[in-house]
């Protein structure tokens, strides 16, 4: 039985359906629900034992001590500066935890885990035989994909993205009135080889599109990605993945201490921005593509794409200090006028109420009497 790999008119890189043959149609229909993405770019870990959620709360950036059967959420492991070292979406079936990664940190993960388990009762294991479906949720074919979702343990597993809203115990930075993820229920569903074979021959050709589409709905909805956002320097707050990777509240973890100290008291030393560029010149510009403010290079583009709406766009991760206003874009020798739009600033952090002491030289020369019940 043929996969969707082996289907007419598809473009691959890999393990990645790029494409069924028209990109731009393809993201119109994902975008009205109407159409599913195969996710050969994620991987699962299954983490399985009794003492999985709560062992997997003492490590993570997240609160799932107690996470219900069904419930979905996603986590960060961050290194001891609080710097972002693996991510992962998170779904638990009342017996087995479903950890969705991207393909590149997988391997990774699974085995910084299975370091990190010493006497705990939990097993970790990269599960290569299982595949992931893409697509937004309340479409057309939203109970096709899930109707199809694996379900080991009694329960369907269909993994829902937290980055819709704040996540309890998350703090939002972007200063919006409406964030653009509000209407991006994403959803992936985990599938069994077989059943994604039989859901491939199934469906019909005009429901499938490939990852171009999915992740220029993810740009234009500014969710961030391990695979993009990330590099050896990233803190959560500087991406706004505190919004629904990180609770703020939950007891200790590693790195939590830095996550703290620049969310009350000081501030990321860089931001995620959102850009719109000029096509003028047809030159979509990679990944890593320098940005500039007049002569100074101040960022680098992380993600990039051809939205069939907003025509291309990009995030791109620039200094604190970067101007708010227009930058350029420099790709292949050629500069990209390329409009901005904040989504974190530059101010962000430094959100607690901390009193502020009284500086010596503004004291009073002599205390009053009547006001500190001292003396007659």
């Amino acid at each position: 039985m043929p996969g969707f790999g082996e289907l007419d008119g598809v473009v691959s890189d890999g393990d990645r359906i790029m494409h069924f043959g028209d990109a731009f149609r393809e993201q119109r229909r994902l975008a009205d629900g109407a159409a599913i993405t195969p996710l050969g770019d994620r991987t699962i870990i299954e983490v399985s034992g009794p003492e999985r959620l709560t062992w997997l709360d003492s490590i993570t950036s997240q609160s799932v001590g107690h996470l219900a059967a069904g419930e979905s959420t996603e986590l960060l492991v961050l290194d001891p500066q609080g710097r972002v070292e693996h991510a992962a979406g998170i779904l638990d079936d009342g017996t087995s935890a479903w950890l969705i990664a991207d393909a590149g940190d997988a391997e990774a993960l699974s085995g910084w885990l299975t370091r990190m388990k010493f006497r705990t009762q939990a097993t970790v294991a990269v599960r290569s035989d299982l595949e992931l479906i893409g697509y937004l949720d309340g479409g057309s074919v939203a109970q096709t994909a899930a109707a199809a979702a694996f379900a080991p343990h009694g329960r369907t597993l269909v993994w829902a993205d937290p980055w819709q809203r704040i996540s309890s115990g998350g703090h939002q930075y972007a200063e919006v009135a409406a964030h653009p993820a509000a209407d991006f229920a994403w959803r992936v569903a985990i599938l069994s080889a077989d059943d994604a074979a039989a859901l491939a021959a199934s469906i019909d050709h005009d429901a499938l599109a490939g990852l171009l589409a999915a992740e220029a709905l993810r740009i234009a909805a500014w969710r961030p990605r391990w695979s993009t956002e990330v590099d050896e320097r990233s803190l959560p707050h500087e991406s706004d993945w505190i919004r629904s990777a990180v609770h703020l509240n939950k007891g200790c973890y590693r790195g939590q201490e830095t996550v703290a100290k620049v969310h009350n008291l000081g501030h990321p030393p860089r931001r995620l921005a959102a850009l719109h560029l000029d096509g003028s010149d047809a030159v979509l510009p990679e990944p890593g593509a320098a940005v500039f403010a007049g002569d100074d290079e101040v960022g680098h583009i992380t993600s990039v794409a051809r939205h069939h709406e907003d025509g291309p766009i990009a995030l791109a991760i620039l200094s604190r200090r970067a101007p708010v206003g227009d930058l350029v874009v420099r790709a292949e020798g050629i500069d990209i006028a390329a409009s901005q739009q904040v989504i974190v600033p530059a101010d962000a952090g430094a959100v607690a109420d901390v009193p502020r002491l009284t500086r010596l030289s503004r004291r009073p020369s002599a205390p009053d009497p009547r006001s500190t019940g001292v003396g007659g």
